[in-house]
């Protein structure tokens, strides 16, 4: 982390820097747009990058992992060279951060961070070697300094064998009982070639995955389910669930490894 941030020809400012009323004096001679952009987020600001002083700003305060994210993120902003061309300042708060953005800047910065933090394919590679299975991601997790919730989702998008996961929020009172909001799914290319791409945006009692959301431990065990793919053919599956303080992950796999089809027809995706 530290070798690529000084590559570019970057150091990250003392923690002290990013005290709000410390940080909100860095920018007065910023101009005002820097200034507004900050004081109308101040409190959520993660991350920062003065391309002009060679400075990154990074909140000491958010988990080990999440900080290096952010400085590779912030790195990205002042070497991309559009990036730096159009703007001497970059402010990350919690709304850029988030999965549904969709500004361009932001999405190629997470890929440079993301690129980094893998080491390009070399997390992919490791984990082709390792078990399917939710444990996996876990540990790689570990060994890269990333977050669990950017490991399961590397893990799943760039597996070759087919599986999906489900990162949820935290387990919330609804109508029905008890529900998980789904804020991200992530597919394997071969799974989403089979089965397409779920779209679900709840995990209710009633849904067929509601039972691998751990709540008494940490992990479920992996249990038995079906799945449907786009061709109508059932699949023996697994299913596994692990919870964090903050989110939820489910991961779902065929039993055996699946074989091409060339002609679909929509089906349910998941079936009891």
């Amino acid at each position: 982390m530290e070798d690529i941030v000084a590559a570019a020809h970057l150091r990250v400012a003392p923690s002290s820097a990013f005290d709000p009323r410390n940080l909100l004096a860095y920018i007065q001679n910023k101009g005002g747009g820097a200034v507004r952009a900050i004081k109308g987020a101040l409190s959520k600001v993660f991350g920062l990058c003065d391309s002009d002083d060679s400075v990154i700003h990074i909140d000491d305060t958010v988990h080990l992992s999440k900080q290096n994210f952010l400085k590779l993120h912030e790195t990205g902003h002042h070497e991309l060279p559009t990036h730096r061309k159009l703007f001497g300042f970059f402010l990350d708060c919690d709304l850029t951060l988030s999965p549904e953005i969709a500004d361009r800047f932001e999405r190629e910065a997470n890929n440079f961070a993301r690129f980094g933090l893998f080491q390009g394919d070399t997390c992919r590679q490791e984990a082709a070697d390792c078990r399917l299975d939710i444990n996996t991601p876990l540990k790689l997790a570990k060994r890269y300094g990333a977050s669990a919730y950017a490991s399961v989702r590397e893990f799943a998008r760039t597996h070759h064998k087919a599986c999906v996961v489900y990162a949820l929020e935290p387990v919330e009172p609804s109508a029905d009982g008890l529900c998980a909001p789904v804020r991200r799914i992530e597919t394997s290319p071969t799974f989403r070639k089979q089965f397409g791409v779920p779209t679900d945006t709840v995990i209710g009692t009633e849904h067929v995955l509601f039972g691998l959301i751990p709540f008494a431990t940490r992990m479920t065990r992996p249990a038995s389910l079906t799945m449907v793919d786009r061709n109508g053919t059932r699949h023996e599956c697994v299913g596994e669930g692990f919870r964090t303080p903050y989110n939820v992950f489910l991961l779902v796999y065929p039993v055996r490894e699946l074989t091409a089809t060339s002609v679909f027809v929509p089906s349910a995706f998941l079936r009891g």
